[in-house]
C-alpha cells in the first residue's frame, strides 16, 4: 500500500501518527496472543474430543454385542441403560467436536494469519512515517 506521506509536513503530525500506530500495534499484538492461545486450545481439544468420541463409539458397539446375546432380564436392561448413556455422551462429544473441531481450528488459524498480516502492515506504516519524519 502506498500512503500519501508527502502530505505530512509537521514533526508533530508524525508523532501523532506514530503514537496512533503504536497503539494499533499493541492492540493487534494482544489480539494475536489471544488468538494463538485459542488456536492451541482448539487444536488440543479437537484431538482430545476425537479420541474420546472414538472410544465411546467402540463402547457402544461392544454393548450392542452384549445386548444381542443377553437373555431378557435385569442384566440386559442395565446394558440398555448403559447404551443410552453412551449414546448421549456421543451426542455431546459430536456437538463439542463441531465447536472445537477441524473447521473451528481452521477458522482460528485464519484469524491468526489475518492478524499477522495486519501487524506487518502497521510495522510498514511505522517504518514509512519514521523515515519521513527523519527528512523533516
Amino acid at each position: 500500500m502506498s500512503y500519501s506521506i508527502s502530505n505530512v509536513t509537521e514533526l508533530a503530525d508524525c508523532d501523532v501518527l506514530l503514537t496512533w500506530a503504536g497503539k494499533e500495534k499493541a492492540e493487534l499484538e494482544f489480539k494475536r496472543l489471544f488468538e494463538e492461545r485459542l488456536t492451541t486450545k482448539y487444536g488440543n481439544t479437537s484431538i482430545e474430543v476425537e479420541a474420546v468420541l472414538q472410544g465411546v463409539i467402540i463402547e457402544i458397539a461392544a454393548i450392542d454385542t452384549i445386548i444381542n446375546v443377553l437373555p431378557e432380564g435385569s442384566a440386559k436392561e442395565e446394558q440398555i441403560k448403559n447404551k443410552v448413556k453412551l449414546e448421549y455422551k456421543k451426542f455431546l462429544l459430536e456437538n463439542r467436536k463441531e465447536s472445537y473441531g477441524t473447521v473451528a481450528l481452521l477458522q482460528k488459524e485464519l484469524d491468526l494469519e489475518r492478524i499477522g498480516k495486519e501487524l506487518e502492515e502497521v510495522d510498514a506504516f511505522i517504518a514509512i512515517v519514521t523515515a519521513h519524519k527523519a527528512t523533516l
